[in-house]
């Protein structure tokens, strides 16, 4: 027991007053006896131990009045066991990401959590609030009433990490209770090492009731017929037992196609023929699990011919010809010597055919080509100084060519997941006629190779970057030193590293990703682009490329859909936002690594052990009211006790 106010004590020295009192009212007198009144002799002996008994009652009475009294006014109280933590800064953490769209016991996982909030927070607690989208800080529940009521869900993945670290990010001089609201969704553990040692962590972890679900995972184009794409729609089931599921394409809000599909196993693609035109639209499925991932927008360019020019000699560069054909490409070859440089900017694709020597100006010129999305395919010649070509190569990244070496080595082996070869067989292939070569050098890359040797050393490998990518051969490919012109793998080969994905491909950017994005847009100084559609506008960071705009999302939009990059009232380009689906799969949930934390099933339960376990226990009352007692007890046997 302790007491606020222990210099009170010091007046139980006044329990001497009662003390003397009473030794007073006991002194000894001297007895005196009459014959007139010898009768009463044993009757005055009975009066006086009665009063005798009377005055020890009332002394001990006395002095449990004042000493309760005085106790009283001292203030005792019991500590409590976490009076240390009665100081601490409180900081709730609220997953709103789409996975808590799931529906528990009592509704949606979100929706129950803020309705618990605004129920049970005391009014006079002070907190600061973060979710994956927003951060409320030093403020308490009546104040964010509305803010929570209006709380959206955000685009971005829960990441407790990256939360605690703004949190942590919050000099203080007190220590942290931390509430963690979350479904545990893609939760790992060693997110929750980012927490401190002092914290005082909670987690409430609500369980969704119905955990299967389907979602739109991508759409691509998966075959270019001479009049229409054909596109897959690849779609993800987390559970089982999906049948007859809705699924529809829509064009600029016009229903197109529409069919049922059963899932044979987890993963279903699905094909739709459209016309080879401007498509913006999306495609959307009906199931009972999450609705966030049931549509995915998508935006394809109506095609337009691909520029591009090959850099050698025009005896070496015949085969390219035949492969960039008129109707689908603007194709020039050019001799180094007579190269105009100017042109090279508005290229989607340069090639350079077993040039003896890139020169200084080419090699500043490509570079800075590349930085702005072009794709760019070195092909060495047999005299290629590989020292030269390293220098080159460094201004792209880790990619280096070793000395060459004479000795006829084979094709043999296709990397079928790369983008390049992605879409272009049905099945994968191991008896393919092997293309070989003489003269070769070596590729050091990071990267894995897209066609490698027979003992495994890369014969094509690529460098790539979010805009573009450069591709290097190993070797020369001309007719004396290779059959590969011979070889059925020239043309997707080429074919495909001439594209570019923003030009001929699908238009679809994850929402958070900041994946650069770059339009044909030329722009005055004063002049920028605007991304919006009928519900949201926002202006990217953005950089002028000559007759280019890179620009970058970051965060934005909030909401996924399809939306129009203008210059001012003018369409430059069709554009698509999806949310990511890495809050698909509700059987991710892993509770387990909150573990090692204190686990609550309700919010209200956290704000009553807090101030149950930081609260001391006040006791002065008993002690007013035991004086109280002794009071009353005085006034009894004063009036009671003969």
């Amino acid at each position: 027991m302790q007491f606020k106010h222990p210099e009170i004590l010091y007046f139980l020295f006044l329990l001497v007053i009662p003390i003397l009192v009473h030794l007073f009212q006991l002194r000894r007198f001297k007895k005196e006896y009459f014959t007139n009144v010898q009768f009463l002799k044993e009757l005055s002996i009975q009066t006086r131990k009665s009063s005798t008994i009377k005055k020890w009652l009332l002394l001990f009475t006395r002095l449990l009045l004042l000493t309760f009294l005085i106790l009283a006014f001292a203030q005792p109280f019991f500590s409590a066991k976490d009076s240390k933590k009665s100081t601490n800064e409180m900081y709730i953490i609220l997953d709103n990401s789409y996975s808590m769209q799931a529906k528990g016991k009592k509704g949606e996982l979100l929706k129950r959590a803020v309705q618990d909030l605004l129920e049970h927070t005391p009014q006079a607690q002070n907190f600061s609030l973060i979710t994956d989208s927003d951060c409320y800080w030093n403020t308490d529940i009546k104040s964010i009433q509305k803010d929570l009521q209006d709380l959206k869900y955000s685009a971005a993945p829960f990441r407790l990490d990256n939360l605690i670290a703004k949190v942590n990010a919050r000099k203080s001089a007190f220590d942290k209770d931390i509430i963690v609201i979350t479904d545990a969704v893609g939760l790992e553990e060693n997110q929750t090492k980012s927490f401190r040692k002092e914290d005082n962590v909670y987690f409430i972890i609500p369980e969704a009731e119905q955990k299967n679900n389907v979602a739109i995972d991508s759409v691509y184009i998966q075959q270019t017929l001479d009049n229409f794409y054909e596109i897959g729609v690849k779609l993800l089931a987390n559970g089982e037992d999906f049948k007859d599921l809705p699924i529809a394409l829509y064009n600029k809000n016009k229903l197109i196609a529409k069919t049922l599909l059963n899932f044979e196993t987890n993963t279903k693609t699905i094909n739709f023929t459209i016309p080879k035109d401007d498509f913006h639209g999306y495609v959307s499925i009906a199931d009972k699990g999450l609705a966030y991932d049931n549509t995915y927008y998508f935006s394809i360019s109506k095609p337009s011919k691909t520029n591009v020019i090959s850099i050698g000699d025009s005896d070496k560069n015949g085969f390219l010809g035949r492969i960039y054909t008129s109707d689908e490409f603007n194709y020039t070859n050019f001799p180094l010597s007579s190269l105009d440089y100017n042109l090279l900017e508005k290229q989607d694709a340069i090639v350079l055919n077993e040039l003896k020597d890139i020169p200084q100006a080419l090699q500043t010129t490509l570079k800075s080509y590349v930085n702005k999305g072009g794709n760019l395919i070195v092909i060495p010649s047999q005299e290629s100084n590989p020292a030269v070509i390293n220098t080159f190569l460094a201004n792209f990244g880790a990619l280096q060519m070793k000395t060459a070496t004479v000795a006829d080595k084979k094709m043999t082996k296709i990397n079928f997941n790369h983008p390049l070869f992605s879409t272009v067989f049905e099945k994968k292939i191991d008896n393919f006629q092997y293309p070989s070569t003489k003269i070769s050098f070596g590729l050091s890359s990071t990267t894995p190779a897209i066609l490698s040797y027979d003992d495994q050393s890369a014969f094509l490998t690529s460098i790539a970057n979010p805009l573009s990518s450069v591709y290097v051969f190993a070797a020369p490919i001309n007719k004396s030193n290779s059959n590969f012109q011979n070889s059925p793998l020239i043309v997707p080969t080429f074919y495909n590293m001439a594209l570019s994905a923003q030009k001929t491909g699908v238009n679809s950017i994850i929402i958070g990703d900041d994946q650069p994005f770059v339009v044909d847009a030329l722009l005055s100084k004063d002049e920028i682009l605007t991304v919006k559609n009928a519900s949201e506008s926002f202006i990217p960071v953005q950089q002028l490329l000559n007759t280019k705009v890179k620009m970058n999302f970051q965060e934005n939009p909030k909401e996924a859909g399809n939306f129009g990059i203008f210059n001012g009232v003018n369409l430059a380009q069709n554009i698509s936002f999806n949310y990511n689906r890495t809050e698909s799969n509700l059987a991710l949930a892993n509770p387990e690594a909150a573990s090692n934390f204190k686990e609550i099933d309700e919010i209200e339960t956290v704000f009553n052990k807090i101030q149950t376990d930081r609260t001391d226990t006040q006791i002065w009352k008993w002690f007013v009211m035991l004086a109280l007692l002794f009071l009353a007890l005085e006034v009894l046997i004063q009036k009671f006790v003969k």
